[in-house]
């Protein structure tokens, strides 16, 4: 133990007298939260509305200014054609055009169907699908009110035709802020992106000046070079996590309903993952800037397949089959659950014994593969 301790003692001193490494363990991690937390959004704002209202009346100029009073819609000036109004969204002016089409009031007073023409800009596809459901919300409430204020009960028909009226209510995230869904997640970013980085370039860095050598020939076991080794960056990936923690409660006012026992347990097997992917990598790799490619090509694809940004659920088959292997979308899902559902201990057992079995194999090759002597 006590040769552990000072390998231990001499990966902090090391760590610190790094200046360049400082910055990378302190300042950046704070600086992307707050720069990601904020830019990274579902919302869709600022959609330059184009319309031409061919009926040219009072209940048309009223669904005009519904969209007018919307927080997402930038109300451009009416159009006279649809020619021009496709000149202006093909030259980028305008992302949604809508036309009002003539005899609009009579048919929707009189009750009869009515439609109305919507084209979207899609070469953004997710974005294209948030404008139409913001569409759709708007015309829908629109309808509610023109049918009560031109009564509801229908004398063509027998019996009683009720306005339904739907009360939603939205479960751990009642406001339904992008932030309250996406601060947990870049911790999780964090936490990985930093331990991975650090743990792997650290190794490889003493292979480049050559003390990896001289620890090789010293009668220290490979175990006890190990622990010692990637110990300060598990203790270093904690400490991540209390930032992210502290930051999101006072910055961002994340809710923390489950218990941070669950939270700290589950993450230190977690860690243990990701220490040994970066000793594995590092085991292969000769310069730093080698570690930091290879980290850095299989990190988007964990990233990008962990449902951090994309549901897993509308993710093709094939695709949620491999996620099963992406320790980052466990990861992802704990930190929600326990933030924001208040999950207990029990309720992670799947994610945990998951992320448990894949820190032993990970481990367990990366021990394998280091070798004292080349």
């Amino acid at each position: 133990m006590k040769t552990i301790g000072y390998l231990i003692q001499k990966e902090f001193k090391q760590i610190f007298r790094n200046k360049g490494m400082l910055p990378i363990i302190f300042v950046l991690p704070i600086v992307q939260l707050l720069i990601l937390s904020n830019a990274a959004t579902y919302e869709v704002k600022d959609i330059k509305f184009g319309y031409i209202d061919v009926d040219r009346s009072s209940t048309s100029r009223a669904l005009i200014e519904k969209f007018r009073s919307s927080a997402y819609f930038n109300l451009l000036a009416p159009y006279s054609s649809y020619k021009a109004a496709y000149e202006g969204m093909l030259q980028g002016k305008v992302n949604v055009i809508m036309e009002i089409p003539n005899n609009f009031e009579r048919q929707l007073v009189n009750q009869e169907k009515t439609s109305l023409g919507l084209t979207v800009d899609a070469i953004d596809g997710a974005a294209a699908g948030v404008e139409t459901a913001y569409i759709q919300q708007i015309v829908q409430e629109f309808n509610q009110g023109i049918a009560l204020e031109t009564s509801v009960s229908n004398k063509n028909r027998s019996g009683f035709a009720g306005l339904i009226t739907i009360i939603p209510s939205y479960w751990y995230n009642s406001t339904l802020d992008y932030k309250t869904f996406m601060v947990p997640g870049i911790l999780v970013l964090l936490v990985t992106m930093i331990t991975l980085f650090l743990s792997g370039m650290n190794i490889v860095r003493e292979k480049e000046i050559g003390t990896l050598e001289q620890i090789n020939v010293t009668p220290i076991k490979k175990s006890q070079f190990i622990i010692g080794k990637l110990f300060p960056f598990w203790i270093i990936g904690l400490g991540l996590l209390t930032i992210g923690l502290v930051l999101a409660k006072l910055i961002f006012d994340i809710p923390l309903l489950g218990s941070l026992g669950t939270l700290y347990f589950y993450t230190t097997i977690y860690i243990l993952v990701v220490l040994g992917i970066g000793l594995f990598i590092s085991n292969f790799t000769e310069t730093q800037q080698q570690a930091m490619f290879i980290a850095w090509f299989f990190m988007v694809i964990f990233i990008l397949m962990s449902g951090l940004f994309t549901p897993i659920e509308s993710m093709p088959q094939w695709a949620q089959m491999i996620t099963t292997f992406n320790p980052i979308r466990y990861f992802v899902e704990v930190v929600r659950m326990v933030m924001l559902k208040g999950a207990g201990f029990s309720d992670i057992l799947p994610q945990l014994w998951k992320t448990f079995a894949y820190a032993i194999l990970v481990n367990g090759l990366a021990v394998y593969s280091y070798k004292k002597v080349n």
